[in-house]
């Protein structure tokens, strides 16, 4: 997840854009490669609402992100029939032009669904075994992941600039949380791969 110097990933108004002057093609690929490695993406509601960009997108992400299966979570632990039918008809609009794989189509409109209790979904999804699960998701699905202790390793891409306000992912913790540092990795363009292990989780 990338975060500035102050700890934000988001403006406060959800804005993005002060992550752009620090992406280059060598951070592209290492994270890109970071996607491929793993064997299901946990998602929040609203990320997986945007799926309608990836089944025709063919940049250095759009393969990880179409083949890996997804578990989608929300609160109720339901997709409503509503929202299943908005992300269908955008992804028919994206791909009525186009030559895309069932397979890819299914894989958004077919994920796994949980949420309603985080914490039993997140340990029996682990519980299967298999390659990493990776996070995507919001400021709040981030948050709830952290304050019930299921993240095992976090991998910040800290960007040199400084937000002064935005939305925080550490505000729910009751407690201090203290990590070992795993890994560093740093690029050009000033960004600084944090891969740590909270120590919860030892």
């Amino acid at each position: 997840m990338s975060v500035s110097i102050d700890g934000f990933v988001a403006g406060p108004n959800g804005e993005h854009d002060w992550m752009l002057p620090a992406r280059s093609e060598e951070s592209t690929k290492w994270l890109s490669d970071q996607f491929g490695q793993v064997g299901l993406h946990a998602m929040g509601h609203e990320s997986w609402e945007m799926g309608a960009f990836w089944p025709t997108a063919t940049g250095p992400f759009a393969r990880p992100m179409n083949e890996i299966p997804k578990a989608v979570f929300s609160r109720s632990g339901t997709l409503s029939p509503a929202r299943l039918e908005k992300i269908s008809a955008a992804i028919k609009e994206a791909t009525k032009d186009k030559s895309v794989d069932q397979a890819i189509i299914d894989s958004w409109l077919k994920p796994i669904v949980a949420g309603k209790d985080l914490v039993a979904d997140i340990n029996r999804l682990k519980g299967e075994g298999g390659k990493p699960i990776n996070a995507i998701g919001g400021a709040s699905f981030a948050s709830s992941l952290i304050a019930n202790k299921l993240v095992d390793v976090f991998r910040l891409a800290v960007h040199p600039v400084v937000l002064g306000r935005g939305l925080p992912i550490f505000a729910e913790l009751q407690s201090p949380l203290r990590f070992k540092l795993e890994d560093l990795k740093q690029f050009e363009n000033g960004a600084v791969i944090k891969i740590m292990r909270p120590l919860y989780a030892e």
